[in-house]
């Protein structure tokens, strides 16, 4: 309707004049080698996007308190997050079909249930609506459609329509209906608690007009009545009418299914914020929609089968096919059946350790799909917090040095983030250090230049140092370990050994960045 695309051309607006959103792309991954402090900034990112502030201004704010408003965020809903896995799927993302056991009868039924993200679209896709003050709240209403009378044009309707009400039936039953009153059929007894009890004030109602169409809208403001002096229509309620008389099609934002035939019932496809906004009379508009902005985090994005996760959403997340945007695509989910979109204010915040898989690999579909912001080892951050130095080593160029070797023996992608010694803030100590390069450092090493502990001495220093300083020996293997005839099979001139004793020696590290010309030795090798 013309009234949905103001709706959405405000928004618009809104967004290009930075005033409701802020201007970080909708997906971006946050990328680079291990301990770069990637999923540490998606609480910066993330609390930048919904307080619509510069990331710059977040960073230079202490984590502690920027940590705490992305708690308040995430107990909002405002904030979700999710790590991909090997053996994550469509159905935990999106949706999926789940088993119910029925213990009484031992019997096993399926129900489908929606995945984190949709949920999470679903949450964020409920805007804030603000009613006028004349107006009862409805910031969470339910929608409900109503079959006045059969539909079309009905005397019914047009009586309700000048009345300000909806009314139903079923006069021979009592005023009061409960699960237990006799002589009334299943559906009917739904339909009646509908209206009497799961009705509330600040709900939306609609009028059905046919099977496609509506052609009233409006707030309920009063509770059940019981009229007895109507011998046909007894039973009513207040309400507002925002919108009357006018024919609209609503089978889109059904997800494609036409209208019950029932008396009342539940529209759950449909939010409220969508039906008021096909109210395209301005003087009855007495609402306004306000988007705030939603963060999905995925920790180690790259390591899902982005294919198999995604799904038909591999489409739906790019910024010009939002929901409310000009080319907005939408895709009928396949257990559910249900049309679905992507909120234009949820934004998807990725991390990608680069060391694990490499961004050449990755799925070119999410590539195209993503804005990437690298994040490479940072020694200025361990000189801002003051784990730079133990004793008078000079931890922040002894990390450089080892990158340096690195990007020449492996590549800029394998490189060692400076979040690993961040401890060292606290616990400046020869022990701190011994046991962050014993569990971090080494392991990750061995992992880079699997079976290759030469490289891993060169990158150590350790092929220029005296024995009593190396982290990994060299030995030669002696001559008389193995006898008779070996053939041709290719025996190794030496053994390596990690000396963990001189993890505690403050000269192993002091040496790791002197300056020595280890080409010779390389090419020796």
């Amino acid at each position: 309707s013309s009234a949905a695309s103001d709706v959405y051309k405000r928004q618009q607006d809104d967004e290009r004049d930075g005033k409701n959103m802020n201007k970080t792309d909708l997906n971006t991954i946050l990328y680079g080698p291990p301990g770069t402090g990637k999923t540490y900034n998606t609480v910066n990112y993330a609390v930048a996007i919904c307080e619509n502030k510069n990331i710059e201004d977040v960073q230079s704010e202490e984590y502690e308190k920027v940590l705490c408003r992305y708690n308040e965020l995430k107990k909002e809903g405002r904030i979700a997050f999710t790590t991909f896995h090997q053996s994550y799927g469509y159905e935990e993302f999106i949706e999926g079909i789940k088993p119910i056991v029925d213990e009484e009868k031992k019997d096993i039924g399926y129900t489908i249930e929606a995945g984190i993200f949709k949920k999470f679209c679903h949450i964020a896709s409920k805007k804030t609506i603000i009613a006028t003050e004349d107006m009862p709240d409805v910031s969470n209403a339910k929608v409900w459609c109503v079959l006045l009378d059969g539909g079309g044009v009905s005397n019914l309707k047009k009586k309700c329509f000048q009345n300000a009400n909806i009314r139903i039936g079923w006069d021979k039953a009592p005023e009061i209906i409960t699960d237990d009153t006799k002589g009334l059929s299943d559906k009917a007894r739904r339909i009646l608690l509908n209206f009497q009890d799961e009705m509330e004030i600040g709900d939306i109602v609609v009028t059905e007009r046919n099977t496609k169409t509506i052609d009233g809208i409006g707030i309920v403001i009063g509770d059940y009545e019981y009229d007895k002096e109507d011998d046909l229509w007894p039973r009513k309620r207040k309400v507002k009418w925002l919108m009357t008389g006018n024919e609209i099609d609503i089978t889109e934002l059904n997800a494609g299914i036409q209208l019950d035939r029932k008396t009342v019932y539940q529209l759950g496809r449909i939010s409220a914020d969508k039906i008021l906004s096909l109210v395209n009379n301005p003087k009855e508009v007495v609402v306004e929609i306000e988007m705030k902005p939603f963060v999905f985090v995925i920790d180690e994005i790259n390591r899902g089968n982005i294919s198999k996760i995604f799904g038909e959403l591999i489409t739906l997340i790019e910024d010009t096919k939002r929901e409310g945007k000009i080319e907005q695509a939408s895709a009928v989910l396949p257990y559910s059946g249900e049309l679905f979109s992507v909120p234009s204010n949820v934004y998807i915040l990725g991390t990608m350790n680069t060391a694990d898989r490499s961004i050449a690999l990755m799925d070119t579909a999410l590539r195209r799909r993503f804005q990437f912001i690298e994040m490479m080892p940072d020694t200025k951050v361990l000189r801002d917090i003051g784990a730079d130095k133990v004793d008078d080593l000079d931890i922040a160029a002894m990390l450089e040095k080892i990158n340096e070797r690195i990007t020449f023996l492996y590549d800029r992608e394998h490189t060692i983030g400076h979040a690993f010694f961040t401890k060292l803030k606290d616990e400046p100590t020869i022990e701190t250090l011994a046991s962050i390069f014993e569990k971090s450092i080494i392991p990750l090493l061995q992992e880079y230049f699997y079976e290759d502990y030469e490289k891993i001495r060169i990158v150590l220093g350790d092929n220029a140092k005296d024995e009593d300083e190396q982290f990994i020996l060299a030995v030669s293997i002696p001559e008389d370990v193995f006898e008779g005839n070996i053939g041709d099979i290719d025996i190794p001139e030496k053994k390596y050994i990690i000396k963990y004793e001189n993890f505690r020696n403050i000269m192993a590290y002091k040496n790791i960045s002197q300056k020595k010309d280890l080409s010779k030795k390389i090419s020796d090798e």
